[in-house]
């Protein structure tokens, strides 16, 4: 079983910065990709960045590529989300999620823990 809590959702002008981290528990955090996602309303979940274990692998969406940074810590089972130059359609609620997989799935349905989001609003 992993918990996993996300922070650092915020409100932040077009342009600006945010870094989202997701504590995870448990003690084979190093064991789970790592993947985080967006919805914004009316809209479907989707893929945003994903890591892998030992953060060999990593992958973006085409929309956040060059702007976004995703790293993990597995000392300290966190993973964060840099994201920088914030778009008005990056305004959405950010997810984290774990799958005990060895590569990085996009889909969401191949991740089994998720967090309970936080809201990120970019203003112009």
């Amino acid at each position: 079983q992993v918990q996993l809590v996300e922070s650092g959702g915020e409100l932040v002008q077009a342009g600006g910065s945010l870094r989202l981290s997701c504590a995870a528990s448990g003690r084979t955090f190093s064991n789970y990709a790592m993947g985080w996602f967006r919805q914004a309303p009316g809209k479907e979940r989707e893929f945003v960045s994903g890591i892998s274990g030992s953060s060999i692998t990593i992958y973006y969406v085409d929309s956040v590529q060059g702007r976004f940074t995703i790293s993990r810590d597995n000392a300290k089972n966190t993973v964060s989300l840099q994201m920088n130059s914030l778009k008005l359609e990056d305004t959405a609620v950010y997810y984290c999620a774990a799958a005990r997989t060895s590569y990085v799935p996009s889909a969401d349905g191949a991740y089994t823990y998720w967090g309970q989001g936080t809201q990120v609003t970019v203003s112009s």
